[in-house]
C-alpha cells in the first residue's frame, strides 16, 4: 500500500484535529523530528493502537510531503532491499518505483508492517550512518516477535518510542473536555477538586471506554457502552487471531491460557501471577515463552516485585515474583465480561472486581505519560503490598492504589514508617490533600504524579 500526501492548510489542520483524536505521541514525535541527533525512529505499540494513524497525521501536519508504504503482502517493494543495504540505490528505486519525490528533511518516509521483511529494518542502520538527513519512521505490530525469533535490531542506530492506548488526558481531549484534561497536569491545580464530580464520572467511562482509539472515536459519536463492547471483544478477537497466524503450534496453548487467566489472576486480592491459576501443576517454566510472546506484542504489561526499595530498583528486581496486566483498562473489563451498569453505578456485585480495574488503569497511566518503569514491592512475609514503585528525580516514590474513597492505607504507612521515602503517594477517589507523612492524589490526575 502507497499513500503519498502533501501537508494541509491550517483551517484544514484545525478541522482534522477535530474530526479525529489528540494524541500526544505527536508532540515526542515533534522532538524527535527536531532533534540535532536524530536517528530513524522506530514506534512501538500492540495491534489497534493508532500507530498508522499517527505516522500519518505526524507527516501530514509537520513535513511538507509524506510518503507511506506499507510491507502487508507488498512483496514489490520488499524486493528493493533484497540486494544491498546502499540506502542512495534504495531511495532511487523507491521514486521510481513508487513515482515520487524524495526530499530530505522535507519528506516523512513511513514504512509500516515491517516485521515481514527483516531488510528494512536492518537498513535503517544504514539510513542512520549513511543519510541521516531523511527523516524515516517505522513500525510493525508484530515486531517485538519477529526480534525475538532472530532479526537483528540495529541497536544504537535508531530512535524508539512507544504508543499506548489513548491515555485519560486523550480521552478527555476526544469528548470535548480540553480544560479537564489541562488542569490533572498538575494534581494541585485547585479545579481538580472543584470538577471532582466530572473527573468521577468520566473516569467511570474510561473504566468500561479505555484507550483503544476505535472504541474512544465511537464512543464519543454516540455514548453507546454496547457498541463499544462489540469493537472491544472485534480486539480482542482479533489478538486471539494474531495467536493462530504467528505462533509455534507447540506452544499456542500456553499463550492462550495465559492470556485467559489474566482477569482471575487480577480479580485476586494479591494480584502476584500465579502459575497454579492457569492450570493445577503448571510451573513457571512451561509458560515463560507464552508470558514472552505476549510481552513482545504489547499485549500485556510485566510489573516485578523488588526485594527492597533500592535505586536503581531494577537492580532489586525478583523476576520470579511478578503481575501482569492487559494493556487497556476497556479490554480487562470487555474480556472479564463486566456489567457496564455495575462499574458506573457501583454495584455490590463489581466491589470485588473493581480493585483490579483501577491498579489497571493507574499502571496505564504511568507508562503513557511519563518514562517510568513501575515495579511493587512486599514484604517478606506478603503481611503487606505497595501496589506500585517508580524512580523519580532520584528517588523511590511508592504508590498506594485505593478504588474508592478509602482513606486508609495500612500498607503505604507501614513502607513509609520501614524506609522513609522523601514522597509517598496514596491515588484515590478523594479529593488533592497533602498530609505530613504522604499526599492523596485523586486518581484522574494520576498523570500529574
Amino acid at each position: 500500500m502507497l499513500h503519498f500526501f502533501r501537508r494541509k492548510s491550517a483551517h484544514c489542520l484545525q478541522k482534522f484535529y477535530i474530526d479525529n483524536m489528540f494524541r500526544s505521541i505527536i508532540e515526542k514525535m515533534v522532538q524527535w523530528k527536531d532533534s540535532k541527533n536524530r536517528k530513524p525512529l522506530v514506534l512501538w505499540g500492540a495491534r489497534q493502537t493508532g500507530k498508522t494513524w499517527a505516522m500519518k497525521e505526524f507527516g501530514k501536519t509537520h513535513f511538507e510531503d509524506c510518503v507511506y508504504v506499507s510491507f502487508y503482502n507488498n512483496s514489490r517493494i520488499a524486493k528493493i532491499f533484497e540486494p544491498d543495504y546502499d540506502v542512495r540505490r534504495i531511495l532511487n528505486a523507491l521514486e521510481i518505483e513508487l513515482r515520487v519525490k524524495i526530499v530530505p528533511e522535507k519528506t516523512l518516509l513511513i514504512f509500516d508492517e515491517i516485521q515481514s521483511v527483516p531488510k528494512v529494518l536492518e537498513s535503517l542502520k544504514y539510513f542512520c550512518e549513511d543519510c541521516p538527513e531523511y527523516a524515516v519512521v517505522v513500525a510493525g505490530s508484530l515486531l517485538g516477535v519477529a526480534i525475538h525469533e532472530g532479526i537483528s535490531f540495529p541497536v544504537g542506530k535508531v530512535n524508539e518510542l512507544w504508543l499506548h492506548p489513548m491515555s485519560f488526558s486523550e480521552f478527555l481531549i476526544a469528548l470535548g473536555d480540553e480544560r479537564l484534561a489541562a488542569y490533572i497536569d498538575n494534581p494541585e491545580n485547585a479545579e481538580v477538586n472543584e470538577f471532582a464530580d466530572l473527573y468521577r464520572e468520566r473516569l467511570k467511562q474510561y473504566y468500561i471506554v479505555g484507550g483503544m482509539p476505535e472504541v474512544v472515536n465511537l464512543f464519543r459519536e454516540n455514548q453507546d457502552y454496547d457498541a463499544c463492547r462489540e469493537i472491544q471483544n472485534s480486539i480482542l478477537n482479533q489478538y486471539e487471531g494474531d495467536f493462530g497466524k504467528h505462533v509455534d503450534p507447540r506452544e499456542l496453548p500456553r499463550i492462550r491460557m495465559v492470556w485467559n487467566s489474566l482477569p482471575l489472576q487480577l480479580a485476586k486480592e494479591n494480584r502476584k501471577f500465579f502459575f497454579g491459576q492457569i492450570k493445577k501443576g503448571a510451573r513457571s517454566k512451561d509458560f515463560e515463552i507464552a508470558i514472552q510472546w505476549l510481552l513482545d506484542c504489547g499485549l500485556v504489561h510485566k510489573v516485578n516485585m523488588v526485594s527492597k526499595p533500592g535505586m536503581p530498583l531494577m537492580a532489586y528486581a525478583e523476576l520470579d515474583f511478578f503481575k501482569i496486566y492487559m494493556l487497556d483498562v476497556g479490554l480487562l473489563a470487555a474480556k472479564s465480561e463486566l456489567d457496564v451498569s455495575s462499574v458506573l453505578n457501583g454495584n455490590r456485585i463489581f466491589t470485588e472486581f473493581k480493585g483490579a480495574l483501577t491498579e489497571q488503569y493507574v499502571l496505564q497511566e504511568l507508562l503513557a505519560e511519563k518514562p517510568y518503569t513501575p515495579f511493587y514491592y512486599a514484604s517478606e512475609k506478603s503481611t503487606y503490598e505497595v501496589d506500585f514503585l517508580i524512580q523519580k528525580k532520584g528517588n523511590v516514590v511508592p504508590i498506594e492504589v485505593k478504588a474508592e474513597e478509602n482513606l486508609k492505607a495500612k500498607s503505604l504507612r507501614f513502607f513509609v514508617d520501614k524506609f522513609k521515602p522523601s514522597t509517598a503517594i496514596r491515588t484515590s477517589m478523594s479529593p488533592y490533600r497533602k498530609q505530613e507523612w504522604m499526599v492523596n492524589v485523586p486518581l484522574w490526575a494520576v498523570k500529574g504524579i
